[in-house]
């Protein structure tokens, strides 16, 4: 075995005296980890305190305190005249220390050292750039949110005693004070006749839509989405292994007869919706349509999975109310978001769906969800009871208008020949579809170059189209201009 002063102590701990650890078990700690990963094998014997003091420049003491923890723990033990060695197993043959390198225990492994299952289905398809001016699918401004009032709500709920028990329990059923504003809200707002009862308050979008997946899909299962559909929706669906079909869509929506054909042929397990502004087109689900559908899927026992991703954005007339609001027999799921027009973290998702899956849906939540987000809630709560939600989205659906508007001209003024496009009755999104052929990947790096960041997952493009979903929302009148004066330049020298 080595000599304990040859072993080379200062090539795997380091000392960070500024730090709020003491130094002694700083050292301690790394020690131990020296053991665990083999550079220090069981009856290695470590150096007297003063030379081990020596050798990291501390003091004698601190050394001490060093040998008294590791002994506590019990990863070594001192003998009387022998010294201080390293308890194991006894061995047969002395054991060579592994090869040092300068830090050496900082590094965490590179890679697992056994085989799992990869998905390339789940693969991040977000980019993200540096670029002054980026085009999204949609998204609010975060500057027209009032935070400093929003969090005002908050902290007032975190400051409450009554409240403060909550900290320690977990609670993924939710605020049931939310949940009873949120029923009513969405009664009063989207013609839903629930009560909290009926409610899943989750994260997001896409954590309602996995949830319901893991329930009602079982590999093998036929979907129907639109020919056009949400890519993370499909990414979760592709998932579950489930069949997946596009249907047609046109100006009104979703071709109701494709569906009905495709149900004369096959079972359809579930038909995936975004009907209040179809994803990406932003096309309106015609009512006749909504109660087609409706039929058709007590007819065939297909259930209809209902995304209102941005109901909350209408601006010339009143929304159609959601199938939801219309299903008499239990076969509509709905999902939506609330505040989304509020900073991010005041936002969240939420399932409406009949009392005996949403039994089921709660076991799944308390898995995957056990803390919830309960403070939030009842902050959330008290902001719809105290009308601050309608008055704030009143505030800012004004000025989302006058944007909407306001890019419409740009658009026409600057590739009114190269494009067309419907003015959107809601949302935060154009869609454009290109009267010529252009190489979109080609633009979207041209104006990359001109600091306009244009993401992939905004592209669509196949032979008989060339299209994009263009969000507005999140740019002042300025930033419009210049964006798409960046955007018409690059066009151009493409065509």
């Amino acid at each position: 075995m080595d000599s304990p002063v040859k072993i080379p102590y200062q090539s795997f701990i380091e000392i960070d005296r500024n730090s709020e650890t003491s130094i002694y078990m700083q050292i301690a700690n790394q020690l131990i980890n020296a053991i665990q990963r083999g550079f220090l094998p069981y009856g290695t014997k470590l150096p007297g305190t003063r030379a081990f003091s020596e050798v990291l420049n501390i003091h004698r003491n601190t050394a001490v305190a060093v040998y008294d923890e590791l002994s506590a723990q019990g990863w070594v033990e001192s003998l009387p005249n022998k010294g201080t060695f390293i308890i194991g197993e006894h061995q047969e043959k002395p054991v060579q220390m592994k090869y040092f390198e300068k830090n050496s225990l900082q590094n965490y492994p590179r890679v697992t050292g056994f085989s799992f299952k990869s998905s390339n289905i789940l693969d991040n398809p977000f980019e993200h750039s540096d670029c002054e001016y980026v085009f999204n699918d949609g998204v609010p401004d975060i500057r027209l949110t009032q935070i400093g009032q929003h969090s005002r709500f908050y902290s007032s709920i975190l400051k409450r005693k009554s409240n403060q028990k909550m900290l320690g329990h977990y609670n993924h059923d939710g605020s049931e004070f939310f949940k009873e504003h949120l029923s009513r809200y969405l009664n009063l707002s989207r013609g839903l006749p629930i009560s909290k009862n009926n409610l899943l308050i989750t994260r997001s979008t896409e954590m309602s839509i996995y949830i319901v997946s893991e329930i009602l899909l079982s590999e093998g299962d036929t979907v129907l989405v639109g020919a056009l559909s949400y890519f993370s929706v499909n990414m979760i669906f592709q998932k579950k292994g489930v069949n997946i079909l596009s249907m047609p869509i046109d100006e009104e929506g979703i071709i109701v007869e494709n569906v009905r054909e495709i149900c004369k042929k096959r079972k359809i397990r579930m038909l995936y919706l975004t009907p209040h502004h179809h994803y990406p087109t932003t096309v309106a689900l015609s009512a006749q349509r909504r109660l087609e559908l409706l039929d058709l899927s007590y007819e065939y026992g297909f259930v209809i999975l209902e995304d209102d991703y941005d109901y909350e954005f209408h601006y010339d007339k009143s929304p159609i109310l959601p199938l939801a609001s219309a299903d008499t027999n239990g076969m509509v799921i709905y999902i939506g978001s609330f505040g989304k027009s509020l900073a991010p973290g005041f936002r969240t998702g939420f399932i409406v769906a009949p009392e005996n899956l949403m039994a089921e849906m709660r076991k799944y939540l308390g898995i995957i969800d056990r803390q919830g987000d309960i403070l939030m809630e009842k902050a959330l709560g008290e902001m719809i009871e105290e009308g601050e939600i309608n008055r704030y989205l009143k505030k800012s659906l004004k000025v989302y208008q006058e944007r909407r508007d306001y890019f419409a001209e740009l658009l026409e003024e600057h590739l009114g020949a190269l494009v067309q496009f419907q003015k959107p009755s809601g949302g935060l999104a154009f869609w454009l579809e290109w009267n010529v052929p252009v190489n979109l990947m080609q633009l979207s790096r041209n104006c990359a170059k001109d600091n306009l960041f244009i993401p992939k997952t905004l592209l669509y493009q196949t032979k008989n189209l060339t299209a994009m979903r263009i969000g507005f929302g999140n740019f002042n009148a300025d930033e419009m201009k210049r964006s798409i004066g960046i955007f018409a330049k690059n066009a151009r020298r493409l065509l």
